[in-house]
């Protein structure tokens, strides 16, 4: 017997599929299943999407942070999402402690180590290279393997002060020496300049804020058009991330980018407290909407929430409605209707389609979200 039994739903490609989940894995996948007896059975009557359970790789979900912090659970499993991974809140000071807080939350918590031991106390938290401790680093990615997924460095003016790219070559030294851990890099104002930046970073590694509405961002906004330096880090394999947040998403950057060919590899929100609640950002299925008006797929669009996050960052049981994954899904519906949506500079859009995660599974518990249309 199966502990839950998901039919009749909905996949992107139009076929109706059912999954069942046991121990919290998913044991089979298939169009009809004939031994359907479970304990719970789930049936969406080929009326609700289903997908592998949507990851959020860059969030700010440390409740000890003064600046940027959120409860995991209020932009994870209550928004439809079954992964999320904070983006350098911490640093190798405080990760400890927030590992353990991470412990209680019902969604899935990861985190990017800051490269600033004090992580985000102040916006400068690499104005000082004494805040870089290589060797402090290393113990903690060591005793929390599993946890810390990479390492966050933030290039932007107000961070790194005097210091230009500076930090980031400490970085990438770090990545190597951690034996090519993930590393997720930050634009924003400059110095440091992007191409010195992007300069710096190799294939695989995340540029997040790609679509920022910046002078220092990707947008040549006097020639209306993408910096040649950013074309030649999409091509030579750069993985570009939204990281919408409250500053970092403009949608005439997203415009421009997308009728150059590029694809954001992942999206994500940059979500804490306060753009949770005031805006612009919400939640991930907001994020997600905004992508689509701008012209990319649901089917691009979720492959950036799940098996591409779960790629880059190397979580090898998530991100694929397979069997032997973790049984983390999101069930969701996308209907007609009218929405205002807003990006990081005032920019305003209309959307006619919807999309509302109706429920969340983690690890195979079952996360209703309101309000739930009725089908």
């Amino acid at each position: 017997m199966f502990d839950i039994l998901i039919k009749n739903a909905k996949t992107l490609d139009g076929l109706t599929t059912c999954v069942a989940i046991k121990q919290g894995k998913i044991i089979a996948v298939a169009s009809s299943l004939q031994d359907d007896a479970a304990e719970k059975v789930i049936d969406l009557k080929s009326k609700r999407f289903i997908s592998a359970g949507w990851i959020d790789d860059h969030v700010h979900c440390d409740n000890d942070m003064p600046l940027y912090y959120d409860t995991p659970d209020e932009i994870g499993i209550k928004k439809g999402v079954t992964t999320i991974i904070d983006a350098g809140s911490t640093g190798a000071d405080t990760i400890q402690e927030f590992y353990q807080h991470t412990r209680e939350a019902k969604t899935n918590v990861y985190a990017l180590l800051n490269i600033s031991k004090t992580g985000i106390i102040a916006q400068n938290e690499l104005a000082d290279l004494k805040n870089i401790q290589k060797q402090l680093v290393k113990q903690r990615v060591a005793a929390l393997p599993d946890f810390i997924l990479g390492l966050k460095a933030r290039m932007s003016k107000t961070v790194v002060g005097e210091n230009n790219y500076i930090p980031l070559e400490i970085a990438k030294e770090l990545q190597a020496e951690l034996h090519n851990i993930p590393i997720m890099v930050h634009i924003g104002s400059n110095p440091p300049e992007l191409l010195e930046i992007l300069n710096r970073l190799d294939q695989r590694d995340v540029l997040t804020h790609c679509f920022n509405g910046k002078e220092n961002g990707i947008l040549d906004q006097a020639a209306k058009n993408i910096k040649n330096c950013a074309m030649d880090a999409y091509k030579r394999g750069v993985r570009f991330d939204i990281g919408h947040g409250t500053d970092s998403f403009n949608f005439i950057t997203a415009r421009y980018a997308k009728e150059a060919g590029i694809t954001p590899y992942t999206l994500s929100t940059d979500i804490y407290y306060k753009n949770r609640e005031s805006g612009p950002v919400f939640d991930l299925a907001t994020t997600m909407e905004k992508l689509l008006v701008v012209g990319y797929s649901m089917s691009e669009i979720i492959r950036m929430v799940t098996e591409h996050p779960a790629e880059s960052f190397r979580l090898k049981n998530k991100g694929k409605l397979e069997v032997g994954y973790d049984a983390d899904i999101t069930i969701f519906d996308i209907v007609e209707g009218t929405k205002e949506l807003v990006d990081s500079n005032g920019n305003k859009e209309i959307t006619k389609k919807l999309i509302i995660p109706s429920y969340t599974i983690v690890g195979g518990e079952i996360y209703e979200n309101e309000p739930i249309p009725e089908i």
